[in-house]
């Protein structure tokens, strides 16, 4: 400004705007200033600057804070822009309520309990968006009527007196309303007052004491149930089970020769070896009479004379080998599919396990059921001990994880093998019918002593699969066992119970079918079916193919080498055939 002053022309009169103290001078006009910016509530702002809350939002979905956040941060309402198609402007992501976005509240189950009984009985509560406990919502003359006090709170003497002014109110009322029109029409046995007072309930009479003698129909009832009772303790009964009546046709033409002789004895002249076996290569019969698929068969033991099948249409058949080639009798006894059937060492008797949940003991040449035994859940597999004195110990694997044993003679549960974790598939006895081995859908193998439900070898490796059949080498020392990744595997029967690795039976395809294994008599070849209706024949030293035949269509579930020819195998299907093989 002084240099302004300096180049001022001293010549020139002072202008009235260069000195505003002249007369003439105008005042100075102040013109209000404007700004384009909009207004901007800057309180929050201020507040963020104070507390540096909002400057640093924390996101919900991180796992871990880089810094230590206040409470206030903590706790502060989810930031950030609305979703621009969402209704309620909540991204996808966030949304964990189908009406938006639930922040988490750590709240006492007990405290909640208590403010929701006590909104329930008295119509308030506190106020759970309050910070503190003096706030309520609700009903508040009830909320003043009681003092704010909840259901929790009551004292026991307040409790006990609510009660006896209760009682006493209702006995008012009652009294009240009989006062009226009582008096006259209790005299009237006419009027609803005399018969309400005197009226009997229909099990309202005299007690006349013990009942004597009791009738001959009452008799009977009770011999019945304490006998139904009986049952159902021991297990001997079949009523768990489906009850179905025992029915059995003889189809020959006569149940004994005329030397007398059973229609199941075997010829006299029937080879007692096999010494040397040879593949099949032809059929030479087919018994059809099954209408349903055959899950199973089983040669007449160490002769082969007859052989018994049984199938998912509910029956057991048993039919001729040697002569005529037909059904000798039918046995009629389950109501749904059977699943297994195992003879005893003579064949004079079998058993046979059914869906509907039931274990049927038979006399195999008359058809009667000597025995019925169930535990109510499905039996998977059964199995006599093959020792000929204790042919009386039936073994049951089941579908709820146990191994069942009984005694037959008795119709009582013996033991209860129960180490498993799923089905039971199979059990089969080694080393002398000391031990024996059961496989699970638990895809494991364990190993039992008989008679003490611990386990004393339990094999189960992660590349395991399940193990639905398994066979005994003839020599004993080998059990083949079809693991469903479509190979049969070998294992030792000795002490350690080893996997054989260098012998391994491969090409079929059983996955999901339990395609039963079995063994030549003199131990020189493996067979099994597959779930293409192919038999399979491997040779037991080289573990390679030796010959697939076609055999049914559909799956091939079951195949067994005759105990004496050398050169005849068995096959049955899901077509309800059984094909006989030379």
């Amino acid at each position: 400004m002084d240099l302004l002053h300096q180049y001022q022309n001293d010549d020139v009169p002072d202008s009235p705007l260069q000195n505003p103290n002249s007369p003439d001078s105008s005042p100075p006009r102040l013109l209000p200033s404007r700004s384009a910016a909009p207004s901007v509530d800057d309180t929050m702002l201020s507040l963020a600057v104070n507390h540096k809350s909002l400057s640093n939002p924390i996101d919900p979905t991180q796992h871990a804070v880089a810094f230590n956040p206040t409470y206030d941060q903590l706790w502060s309402p989810i930031v950030g822009p609305a979703h621009p198609y969402a209704k309620d402007g909540i991204a996808q992501g966030m949304r964990n309520h189908k009406l938006g976005f639930v922040e988490d509240a750590a709240i006492a189950p007990f405290l909640f309990d208590e403010q929701y009984n006590t909104f329930q009985k008295f119509g308030y509560a506190a106020d759970p968006s309050a910070s503190a406990f003096n706030n309520y919502v609700g009903d508040f003359d009830a909320l003043h009527k009681n003092n704010a006090v909840s259901v929790y709170n009551i004292p026991k003497h307040e409790q006990k007196r609510r009660k006896i002014e209760e009682k006493s109110k209702q006995e008012n009322d009652e009294n009240e309303e009989e006062e009226g029109d009582v008096g006259e029409e209790m005299d009237n046995p006419a009027s609803e007052a005399w018969l309400l007072k005197n009226k009997k309930s229909p099990w309202a009479g005299k007690k006349e004491g013990l009942q004597g003698e009791l009738s001959e129909e009452q008799k009977k009832y009770a011999e019945e149930y304490a006998k139904k009772k009986g049952e159902e303790k021991s297990g001997f009964g079949g009523e768990k089970g489906e009850v179905v009546k025992d029915q059995s046709t003889f189809h020959g033409k006569e149940e004994r020769d005329y030397q007398g002789r059973s229609w199941i004895a075997p010829p006299k002249d029937a080879k007692a070896s096999n010494d040397h076996c040879y593949i099949p290569k032809r059929l030479v019969h087919t018994w059809s009479g099954h209408t349903k698929g055959v899950s199973a068969i089983r040669f007449f033991p160490k002769y082969g004379n007859l052989i018994l099948s049984a199938s998912m249409d509910t029956k057991v058949k048993i039919w001729d080998v040697f002569n005529s080639g037909k059904c000798m009798r039918t046995y009629m006894g389950h109501s749904k599919a059977v699943r297994d059937i195992c003879f005893s060492n003579d064949g004079t008797k079998f058993l046979s396990a059914s869906y509907d949940k039931n274990i049927k003991y038979w006399d195999t040449e008359t058809g009667q059921v000597i025995s019925t035994f169930s535990t109510g859940k499905i039996p998977y597999v059964v199995k006599l001990n093959p020792d000929d004195d204790k042919q009386n110990v039936l073994l049951a694997g089941m579908s709820d994880k146990k191994i069942v044993q009984w005694d037959m003679n008795t119709g009582q549960i013996t033991q209860e093998y129960d180490q498993h974790l799923g089905a039971v598939n199979t059990i089969t006895f080694v080393d002398n019918n000391r031990r024996f081995v059961t496989s699970s859908d638990d895809k494991s193998l364990r190993v039992w002593e008989f008679g003490i439900p611990v386990v004393i070898k339990y094999i189960s490796e992660p590349h395991m699969h399940s193990m639905p059949a398994i066979s005994l080498h003839p020599n004993s020392n080998w059990l083949a066992a079809q693991s469903l990744d479509n190979q049969i595997l070998i294992y030792s029967t000795r002490e350690k119970f080893q996997l054989n690795k260098k012998k391994r039976f491969a090409g079929h395809i059983v996955a999901g079918y339990a395609c039963q294994v079995n063994f030549s008599p003199d131990g020189r070849f493996v067979m099994s079916g597959d779930g293409e209706g192919k038999c399979w024949f491997w040779d037991w030293k080289s573990c390679k193919v030796f010959r697939t035949l076609k055999c049914h269509e559909g799956v091939c579930i079951g195949s067994q080498w005759h105990p004496l020819e050398q050169s005849k195998v068995a096959t049955c299907g899901w077509d309800g055939l059984i094909k006989y093989w030379d």
